[in-house]
């Protein structure tokens, strides 16, 4: 999701109704060879979960209150489900991007316009993520953040599925894909956090 290679849709519209797809690299490239750019292709594609070390079975994160008080850092079980534990706890769209990476559609999320003041935690494991403080209109259409609420709760690793490298965000907790980090967001960082809408729920604090 960023301004050279932007990420693209994770939904489909049919006859009125958002549909889910995850297209293979090879079936995508020969389907829409004749139509599309090499570019095109590429950023049309969305990229597999990574695979995580099972050793792990804990993990170190920072606690937040509801109304996103910082409480202090614990180890945590790491929260593990079978895919369709997940499959049946999340909506369609949470699930794909969650579970598979996919990518929600730019400007259909319900919090890229969201301006209350409150915390995003994951979808998939309520953990805390983000807070409103250092979310920016990035015009994108995905929600963006300049950082995290706590460097421990997200957990950045290399995605080299559209043949460039780009870094990848997901949950310390539970390894849920939430989007990717870019180096073109605002001062004081200059990180710009591009997240998918259906990766997050927002509680509103005072």
């Amino acid at each position: 999701m960023n301004r050279n290679f932007p990420e693209q849709p994770a939904t489909l519209e049919t006859n009125g109704q958002t549909s889910i797809r995850r297209t293979s690299r090879r079936n995508f490239l020969f389907s829409t060879a004749s139509t599309c750019s090499l570019f095109a292709l590429s950023a049309c594609l969305t990229s597999p979960v990574k695979a995580i070390a099972k050793g792990d079975s804990s993990v170190t994160i920072i606690q937040f209150s509801p109304d996103g008080k910082k409480i202090g850092k614990v180890s945590v079980p790491r929260v593990v489900k079978t895919d369709a534990e997940w499959e049946k706890q999340l909506s369609p769209v949470s699930y794909e991007v969650t579970r598979h990476a996919a990518t929600e559609r730019a400007y259909t999320g319900n919090t890229w316009n969201l301006h209350d003041h409150g915390i995003y935690r994951c979808v998939c494991c309520d953990l805390a993520l983000f807070s409103s403080e250092t979310k920016f209109e990035s015009g994108t259409g995905w929600p963006s953040f300049w950082q995290p609420l706590a460097k421990e709760n997200v957990r950045e690793m290399t995605d080299n599925s559209l043949g460039i490298s780009r870094t990848e965000i997901a949950c310390t907790q539970c390894d849920a894909h939430l989007g990717h980090l870019f180096d073109d967001g605002p001062k004081p960082t200059g990180m710009r956090y591009c997240m998918n809408s259906a990766s997050m729920r927002f509680t509103k604090t005072a």
